[in-house]
Order: structure tokens, then sequence, then C-alpha cells
């Protein structure tokens, strides 16, 4: 990635709160990626509540040699840090994501759990997710979708959403009218194999169902920043409540935007 390259992306990322990062894995570890999420997959029994996000197997780096070298994977590493990610860390572990054959589409949802504090104001990513692809992906077989600057700016569909996952919305029917939606400002992020999909954990993001008959997988990785600093490269204003941010108060999480999310 030359210099150039990086600060389109980085600021691709903070402007519509994602970007695509391509041939992050080498054939050879992609190949053995795919071998060891579908022996992981084999060997587990998915629970039903989670039937929209398909196979959702946990695994942690610890655990698992070839998970680990992915968290310690060297081009991901490099194109953070051109990116100006550099002080981003993994959580130590990951979600193998699936659509298999027929399934579902995953409904619009936003992963930032920490509504009540100021730093939800950050015009800069404090936490996102990696996903890595291990197929191409498509329109026909479940690609990511994304609402671009949903990470800064509130729009109706945040006040009509279900709240995430367990807290709701893995409960919800097939057919729901704003769960699945379209909406007319999103974007299908369709991706070669082994491409690399960075995503602020703000943004609202769905998937399409997957019409075809074979199986479409991720990796996922969730990283994050220091909360008390303010990113190198950032040369822009920054907000008066991160400014006046008290650094020792608890502040309780939430899934739902308040009032930081204008």
């Amino acid at each position: 990635m030359t210099p150039t390259t990086a600060i389109q992306k980085r600021e691709q990322m903070t402007r519509d709160g994602y970007c695509v990062i391509d041939d992050i894995l080498t054939e050879d570890f992609l190949h053995q990626l795919r071998e060891e999420t579908e022996r992981l997959i084999d060997a587990h029994e998915p629970h039903p509540d989670v039937r929209y996000q398909g196979q959702h197997v946990n695994v942690r780096g610890s655990d698992n040699s070839i998970i680990q070298k992915l968290l310690e994977w060297l081009p991901s590493r490099k194109a953070l840090e051109q990116l100006g990610f550099g002080d981003f860390v993994s959580n130590g572990g990951v979600i193998i994501l699936t659509k298999d054959p027929r399934e579902p589409a995953l409904y619009w949802h936003q992963d930032w759990m920490r509504w009540n504090d100021p730093i939800s104001c950050s015009p800069w990513p404090q936490t996102m997710f990696v996903s890595y692809y291990l197929n191409d992906t498509t329109i026909e077989n479940g690609c990511l979708k994304v609402i671009p600057g949903t990470h800064l700016k509130r729009i109706p569909l945040h006040d009509q959403l279900v709240p995430a996952h367990e807290q709701g919305a893995r409960f919800i029917e097939e057919d729901h009218p704003i769960m699945f939606s379209d909406q007319p400002d999103q974007v299908d992020v369709c991706v070669s194999a082994g491409s690399l999909v960075l995503a602020d954990s703000r943004i609202l993001h769905s998937a399409r169902r997957n019409w075809t008959n074979q199986r479409r997988t991720l990796i996922l990785a969730w990283h994050s920043r220091p909360t008390i600093t303010t990113p190198e490269y950032w040369d822009g204003d920054i907000p008066e409540v991160i400014l006046k941010r008290a650094e020792n108060q608890d502040y309780p999480g939430s899934r739902i935007p308040g009032e930081f999310l204008k």
C-alpha cells in the first residue's frame, strides 16, 4: 500500500466508517484458514438464537495456533500501522461467522456498546471490527451492507431499530419491515477472498441473505485503541465533550445511541 493509498483508506474510514484492504491473506494461509474454520464449524452446534448471524463460533487465539497466527498476521499489522491505526490491539479472540446456503439476512445494527460515554463523539474510530473474508462476496451470497457516515450521524433508522443481538434483534421475525429494510444510502461491500474489511463499530451494517448453495465465511476480530489519547494522525478539531471527558468516571454501557449521536 502506498502512502497516498493509506491516507485515502484512513480518510474513508473516518468519513464513511469502513474501508477495504485487498490481498491481505496469502493463498496458502487462506487455504489453511478455510480448512480450520470448516473443522471448527463441524464441531460446533449453532444456537437457534443466532440464526441471522449464521454459524457463530468463538475462538480464542490462545486456544488455537492458526487463529493466533491470524491475530499476529504481519501484513494486517503493517496495514494498520500504515493507516495510522497502529495503536489498535486485538481482544485476543475471533468469531467465525457464516451465511450458510439459503440462510436469511442479518438485520441492521451497530456494535458500539458505550453510547453513554462522551468518547462516542470521537471523529476517529475507537473500536472496529476487522473482518477477514474467506470467500468472494456478492449480493447473491450474503455480502456486507453498510450505511456510510452513520457512525457519526443519526438517521431515522437509528430510532426505529430493535436493540441489537441478545437485547432483542435475535428474536425478530424474518419479515420485520425495518430490521431487514433497504435503505437509500446503503452500500453493498463486495470483496474478494483474502480481503480485509475494517469498520467502525458505530456504523449501521447488516448482511444480505445467501441465495446460493455454498457457504460464505468470514473471521471477525475486535480491535480497540486507548480511550485517553488522540490519534497521532488527527489534526482536526476535537469535540468539546471529549476534551472535558472525565477519564476516571464510570460510564454505564449501552448499545442504544443517546445524546452523543447527533
